[in-house]
């Protein structure tokens, strides 16, 4: 079994490689011990993961790429956004066509946008405009840090739909794991302007029509009084974040309340538009799709849950729509995507 040194050491090749689609350790300089293990010990565990699979990532045909667009300008590559059409949208030159923001996830430590541009030409392919964000991840900010760049991205976006052959109206927004935290608070504070206020954010006025979460982490409350001494594993996410919890999320609480975070107070404070929920049954956040589904179920409102449950000898797990877009349970979640997204419209 490889040491824990040996399972920290990153070898140039694997530093390229990995450079290309996430920070590995060029933001860690000065961070206490505990939080350089957290957050590279994620980093190193995600990208050992994904790294096998970005040899099957590839650009649909038929997809335009409109890369590192920056949408604050401060030369940050956590600033930067890229916009994927379908070409046949360039040709028609039309207003019409759907958008769908993309928030990926790692964590809120792992990642860049790159890291979902499988996913989102794949979805681009299914007739969406699809913009996909950048945001600073730990330690260079905490929750609110990130919520802020988010917000300045969706607020990018709404001032410059009209340079793009996209609709101005026809918005949903879109995240997985620590994505579809961002991408639910996002979609709170777009709805309802008091919810806004009470994190101290001001609204980017896009109105989203819906909402599409892989593999989410909605419930953060578990996170808000942990004891980052109980929890020293390297291995696992949510480890990692509850090392990291107390900083990362201490403005955000102070912010607001306890009361932000609970799903129940959110769902009772905002009325949320359609969610579409994605998960499997061998997904450690399976647990927070389905309180969310019984949540939006006892009140009433408009959701669709897909909960699959993978045969004996094979695997789904964690955010497999994104991650491993050619599979055939993939290819099914993006076609239901669509079609929940198109039928709002």
């Amino acid at each position: 079994m490889m040491s824990k040194d040996a399972q920290m050491t990153v070898t140039d090749e694997e530093r390229e490689l990995l450079e290309g689609w996430t920070e590995v350790d060029g933001d860690l300089d000065g961070c206490s011990p505990d939080m350089v293990r957290a957050v590279l010990g994620s980093r190193l565990t995600f990208g050992r993961m994904d790294a096998p699979r970005s040899r099957h990532w590839q650009v649909p045909e038929g997809v335009d790429c409109f890369n590192d667009i920056a949408y604050v300008d401060d030369g940050l590559r956590a600033h930067k956004l890229d916009l994927y059409l379908p070409h046949d949208v360039l040709l028609r030159n039309g207003r019409v066509t759907p958008v769908y923001i993309d928030i990926h996830g790692g964590g809120f430590m792992y990642g860049y946008k790159e890291l979902n541009r499988n996913f989102c030409t794949h979805l681009a392919q299914r007739g969406f405009a699809v913009f996909s964000v950048n945001y600073r991840l730990i330690p260079s900010t905490d929750f609110m840090g990130q919520l802020s760049d988010v917000l300045t991205a969706l607020t990018w976006i709404k001032n410059h739909l009209d340079e793009y052959p996209v609709s101005s109206d026809r918005i949903f927004l879109t995240g997985d794991s620590a994505g579809g935290t961002l991408a639910l608070y996002m979609l709170a504070v777009e709805s309802d302007g008091q919810f806004a206020q009470r994190l101290g954010l001001k609204p980017a006025g896009l109105r989203p029509r819906g909402a599409a979460f892989v593999s989410g982490l909605f419930d953060l409350t578990p996170y808000l009084s942990v004891d980052p001494e109980d929890s020293h594993s390297t291995g696992s996410a949510t480890n990692a974040l509850a090392m990291v919890a107390p900083s990362f999320f201490r403005s955000f609480v102070q912010a607001g309340d306890d009361q932000v975070a609970d799903l129940t107070t959110m769902v009772d404070m905002v009325h949320l538009p359609p969610v579409f929920l994605n998960t499997s049954a061998d997904d450690f956040l399976q647990g927070d799709a389905l309180k969310m589904a019984g949540i939006l179920c006892g009140k009433g409102r408009d959701f669709e849950l897909h909960d699959l449950r993978p045969n004996r000898l094979q695997t789904l797990g964690h955010v497999y729509p994104v991650a491993m877009t050619w599979l055939e349970e993939s290819r099914q979640a993006l076609d239901r995507i669509h079609d929940f997204s198109y039928d709002l419209i």
